[in-house]
């Protein structure tokens, strides 16, 4: 018996012990109390963002609504541009602040803020969450205003935010609600406008673009920590620039997709844009397969005045999507592509892009005549362009001895470019199996005879292109007689 009474008794110490230790000072010095968090974290909340406190019997959520902004978008003229929404249906800017950087059911969406059109006037409210348990709440008044008919507007909303509330819909056992579509403007960037910036962040787009610079701004890592705070019972006034941030990114969104209906969206005034502006938007077309649109913008871009610096430090854009892109950074659901600068585009890289382009809507004789000077001119795309030029001659001319006078000259510049340390073994070989073929085929009966009819006849030509072929080969140290028959345009279609 005394030894049970005894292991009560060290028990009760143990446990006095324990008490004491947890509100006892720790090494000598006295803790500061602990805050007790406020009752209602919903009022402190809506009295730091000017807003006011709706309570359902789902919960309660704050709303805060901002003044309406005049932003007119001809929406006729936005539609006519590539992987844009129709006119008639209605937009819906929306942008997120979370918990974390993750997709997955630990993230909230504490602030969720949303902006669309009133005729030619933006308006602009947020949804924020006071406490975690409110959420069903807060999800419930977002799908309510997202119109079944109607696009989202982001920016990078296909990769986060909209993934991320898809999330919290489940997690809360209820769907996503539905929408016509997304306009995400992240990809519609980085194909356009990138060659004018070191990064496609949000913020970097505003300086660039739109000409807003932002002061005071909080950084995206710090908005997770200052939420936590607050629910920590800590002050509600860090979270005021939090809305300020959110706020300016929903605006940027309206203003982005006003910028290009303003200067893209009118076939007129596109002529006026930046070349790069104009190549970039070129690819888009391309990818709808709208070449005649593609094409335009090329022209025009070849037609633009000339940059104030060497064109091929100024042109650029990433002309395809690569596998290899460096992975996209986000910070505060704007901050992305902290990567290497994209690839650099110049007049050539235009001019080959219309050449294809030209192939490729059957205008073969311009396509031939776009290639032929890309050729001549001797810069770093002549290799491909007399490659081209050869499979022109070739298959379309019928002109087996132009396509290897023009083989040759690719093989010149390969052999020029292995000597100045940039060997290309690959095509190397590939031009000599293309030589190689073209004199089988000149040495047929057959060929000859049609060479002899085509030069009584008067149809070969002693163009410029002969002369240039004469001295590039010369320059590299040929001793065979260059000579390209120019094909008539007949025989080119």
């Amino acid at each position: 018996m005394d030894g049970v009474v005894t292991l009560d008794r060290r028990l009760a110490n143990f446990r006095a012990a324990l008490r004491a230790a947890e509100s006892g000072p720790r090494d000598g010095r006295l803790e500061p109390p602990r805050p007790k968090p406020p009752a209602d974290f919903a009022e402190r909340l809506a009295d730091a963002v000017d807003g006011e406190v709706v309570r359902t019997p789902a919960g309660t959520y704050v709303r805060a609504e901002s003044a309406a902004t005049s932003l007119p978008v001809d929406r006729q003229r936005l539609a006519a541009l590539p992987g844009q929404p129709p006119p008639d249906v209605p937009l819906l800017c929306l942008d997120t602040e979370t918990t974390g950087l993750g997709t997955a059911a630990g993230t909230y969406a504490f602030l969720v803020g949303l902006g669309w059109w009133d005729g030619e006037l933006f308006r602009q409210i947020q949804l924020l969450l006071p406490e975690q348990s409110d959420e069903p709440a807060l999800l419930a008044e977002l799908a309510s205003r997202i119109p079944r008919d109607g696009w989202l507007v982001t920016y990078n909303g296909r990769g986060f935010d909209w993934p991320l509330l898809v999330t919290r819909f489940r997690m809360a056992r209820h769907g996503a609600p539905p929408h016509a579509g997304h306009l995400d403007l992240l990809p519609l960037v980085r194909r356009v406008f990138r060659h004018r910036m070191t990064d496609a962040r949000l913020r970097t787009v505003e300086e660039s673009l739109l000409d807003i610079h932002r002061h005071g701004d909080v950084d995206g890592w710090e908005i997770p920590g200052r939420y936590l705070d607050f629910l920590r019972g800590g002050s509600a006034g860090p979270l005021i620039e939090v809305s300020r941030h959110n706020n300016q990114d929903v605006r940027s969104l309206a203003q982005l997709l006003a910028h290009v209906e303003t200067r893209l969206g009118d076939p007129a005034g596109r002529r006026s844009a930046h070349p790069g502006d104009l190549a970039g938007m070129a690819v888009a077309f391309g990818r709808e397969r709208r070449h005649a649109d593609a094409l335009d913008c090329l022209e025009a871009a070849l037609e633009g005045p000339p940059p104030s610096r060497p064109q091929r430090l100024t042109w650029s854009l990433i002309l395809t999507t690569r596998a290899d892109d460096p992975p996209r950074v986000r910070e505060s659901h704007g901050d992305y592509g902290r990567s290497t600068p994209p690839v650099r585009v110049d007049r050539e890289r235009i001019v080959a892009h219309r050449a294809r382009l030209l192939r490729r809507v059957g205008r073969h004789d311009d396509a031939l005549e776009a290639w032929q000077d890309l050729a001549r001119g001797g810069g770093p795309h002549a290799i491909t362009a007399w490659i081209e030029v050869a499979k022109a001659l070739e298959h379309r001319a019928r002109d087996p001895a132009g396509a290897l006078t023009a083989t040759r000259a690719a093989q010149a510049a390969v052999e020029r470019a292995r000597f100045l340390g940039r060997p290309m073994l690959r095509l190397e070989a590939d031009l000599a199996i293309r030589a190689r073929r073209l004199q089988r085929r000149l040495q047929r009966p057959g060929v000859i005879a049609r060479r002899s009819q085509r030069a009584t006849s008067g149809s070969l030509g002693s163009g410029s292109m002969v002369a240039h072929v004469s001295r590039t080969q010369s320059r590299s140290g040929s001793n065979e007689q260059a000579i390209v028959r120019r094909s008539p345009a007949s025989a080119l279609r």
